[in-house]
């Protein structure tokens, strides 16, 4: 089974937990999934499966957006409200104005400290793993971009925000760095990914809805069309010839692709073959080959 599916992830589950779920619901080995969501966090988690889990390198670099509500008071050891309080809890009647200025620091590219207990690797091990032990976490401030920071609201001691980043950006970060600026510290009380590249919520289901469609036997209903994956590489078509090349990952004319550096390589409407980058005129070599050639399929069968 090939295919890209977004699920809404529930709070209180790991991505790697989502995973291993829809592995079993799909009876579907390879699966992986694009951009880790903290527990606490709910929303848009896409799932890439079967020879498409090879699509995920392009997806590294992908802008995320989140809303959320930042509680100020105090802080807490995660960042968020999972952790425990770090600091006193104190009554914050927050000014709406004065939050907004403060959020407006964090706007454009800025250095940032990633929280302790994160996925970051320290020599090779998550710092997530050493801070649980309370061990030293040695991280270093990185630059990460925030494109777009909106408070929407307060009220009482909550702010709700919205927000577009890219890809390593720590909205923990940014609600605990605006409590340290405040001086009464705060945390990220909820926060809810809404798009991850092109995926957004519109195309999200929940776990409990992706079990009754397969059992159902309908599971191409909800994956993703194959041609709405990549935007930014125009799609073509192959005869039977050029597919015949191109699963044994040999060089293929593409005339009507001449200005494009890579492309997407379809049979028929849905059946994504290929990944073709442009060596030179309207040769395009199959760089990651999604269908394999009927030999090695022969091969794997035998």
């Amino acid at each position: 089974m090939n295919g890209v599916l977004i699920i809404d992830k529930p709070s209180g589950l790991t991505s790697h937990d989502v995973v291993n779920r829809l592995r079993r619901i799909l009876g579907e080995r390879s699966v992986g999934h694009l951009g880790t969501l903290d527990p606490l966090a709910t929303g848009v988690l896409p799932l890439l499966i079967g020879n498409l889990t090879r699509l995920a390198q392009f997806y590294t670099n992908s802008e995320k957006s989140y809303q959320g509500v930042i509680r100020f008071g105090f802080a807490t050891e995660t960042y968020d409200a999972q952790g425990e309080p770090t600091s006193p809890s104190q009554a914050v009647e927050l000014s709406e104005e004065r939050v907004r200025e403060i959020a407006a620091q964090f706007q454009g590219k800025i250095r940032q400290m990633p929280p302790p207990f994160s996925a970051k690797k320290i020599q090779g091990v998550p710092a997530y793993k050493l801070a649980r032990k309370r061990q030293d976490v040695p991280l270093t401030p990185v630059e990460v971009e925030i494109r777009e920071f909106e408070i929407v609201r307060t009220t009482g001691d909550r702010a709700e925000f919205h927000a577009r980043v890219a890809s390593g950006t720590y909205m923990r970060s940014v609600a605990h760095d605006m409590g340290k600026i405040l001086g009464c510290g705060a945390h990220l009380e909820s926060l809810r990914r809404t798009a991850v590249g092109e995926f957004g919520l519109a195309n999200a289901h929940t776990l409990e809805a992706v079990a009754d469609v397969v059992a159902n036997g309908q599971t191409e209903a909800i994956m993703v069309h194959p041609r709405e994956l990549l935007p930014e590489f125009p799609a073509v078509t192959a005869n039977e010839a050029m597919a015949a090349m191109i699963r044994y990952g040999r060089p293929v004319n593409l005339p009507e692709m001449s200005s494009a550096r890579r492309v997407k390589v379809f049979v028929g409407q849905r059946e994504l073959i290929a990944i073709a980058t442009r060596l030179a005129g309207t040769l395009f070599h199959p760089a990651i080959v999604l269908a394999p050639s009927p030999a090695h399929q022969a091969a794997n069968r035998a």
